[in-house]
């Protein structure tokens, strides 16, 4: 049996990882229409958004972990979980795409004994590591593990770079080589980079992993006071989470003018990442922050409701509509809204307050909705 090649997509919250994939798979598809992706999606919330988002877009199967780390607390799960997209999608490859928190060297190392103890069925192809250029500045000082996503790496995709310019670029290429690594790195256009670069790389970093590897003291702390060969810090202390549900009655819809204000407003050192599955009426109109225009509504009826996925990173944001056929977990199917926020440390007692004051997640008309604000992590 030929063994299935995994390749890890890791990076810091909103660098652009689920873009990076979703640019993928047509390339796929194009050199061979039968190619079957399989996607294994660890999210921080309880809420599976880029899995939906996957599963519109022509990924053959997606299993998920959901709140928690796939490299700690949920590291248990991952060998059941490859099981499973084995034998139900028989897939040609599986991608790993962690959460934003996860340390990728003791996820390589986890895939690195299943592969020995399944006798070979897989085979890790190459960790990538995607640097958000806008932003990593502002985060990498006081985030542990954006450092070592960026360190224990086989490459280095620099995503939303665009918007800089050639200093800014400089800079950030400047602060991974502060790290004293020698790694190939590419920079993508808004979010694409050739499938051949991502996949088949045989990376010689991820294959060296095993399991001795964090046992044995690397003396790397480069004066951060961490010793990181050792998974000893608490990356997840690193980020709040905050898993809010609107419901209403039947056929209600979020009002869209007021979630638009939270958008626009939310501070981008506070806020990380919202996620949401969300229902709106067809007639209230929506904006994407890249766009002049208005996003689509694939329904003419302006009295009917459209289900949309909304995705936020540090002040962007987009509205996706979503494909009737995609099924959505229990928690959130034909809730009028259901997010997840992940803040900055410290910041979830006060988005909680806000949140719950009202003016920014409620329903529209006249329709009076329950919001429920829960801190999962």
């Amino acid at each position: 049996m030929t063994p299935i090649p995994i390749t890890i997509i890791t990076g810091f919250l909103g660098s652009g990882k689920t873009t990076l994939l979703l640019n993928l798979i047509p390339q796929l598809r194009v050199a061979n229409p039968s190619y079957r992706l399989a996607l294994l999606k660890n999210e921080f919330g309880d809420v599976a958004i880029d899995s939906q988002l996957a599963a519109s877009s022509a990924v053959s199967g997606v299993q998920e972990l959901l709140n928690g780390c796939i490299c700690c607390n949920l590291v248990g799960q991952l060998a059941p979980a490859l099981a499973e997209l084995r034998d139900t999608v028989r897939p040609d490859r599986i991608v790993i795409e962690t959460s934003g928190s996860a340390f990728p060297a003791t996820l390589a190392i986890e895939v690195n004994r299943i592969a020995r103890e399944t006798g070979g069925q897989y085979v890790l192809d190459g960790v990538a590591s995607v640097i958000d250029v806008e932003n990593w500045s502002g985060y990498e000082d006081t985030s542990y593990t954006a450092r070592l996503q960026a360190r224990y790496t086989d490459i280095i995709v620099f995503n939303k770079w665009e918007a800089c310019d050639e200093r800014r670029f400089d800079e950030v290429r400047d602060r991974v080589g502060d790290l004293e690594v020698d790694v190939a790195w590419v920079k993508s256009e808004k979010g694409r980079v050739p499938v051949d670069v991502i996949f088949g790389i045989d990376g010689g970093l991820a294959r060296a992993l095993t399991d001795g590897y964090l046992a044995v003291p690397q003396n790397r702390d480069h004066g951060h006071g961490h010793q990181e060969s050792q998974h000893s810090h608490d990356h997840q202390s690193e980020v709040e989470v905050l898993s809010v549900t609107l419901r209403g009655p039947e056929n209600a819809v979020i009002n869209a003018s007021k979630l638009m204000v939270l958008l626009k407003t939310a501070p981008k050192d506070e806020v990380y990442r919202i996620k949401s599955v969300l229902m709106k009426s067809s007639a209230a109109e929506v904006q994407n922050s890249d766009q002049n225009g208005y996003v689509s509504t694939p329904l003419s009826n302006p009295s009917t409701r459209t289900r949309y996925i909304l995705n936020w990173a540090f002040g962007r944001w987009t509205f996706t509509p979503m494909e009737q056929f995609v099924d959505e977990r229990d928690s959130s199917d034909g809730t009028p809204l259901r997010m997840t926020m992940i803040l900055a440390p410290y910041e979830s007692a006060k988005w909680k307050k806000k949140l719950e004051a009202g003016g920014l997640l409620e329903l529209d008309g006249s329709e009076s909705g329950e919001l429920t604000v829960t801190k999962i992590a």
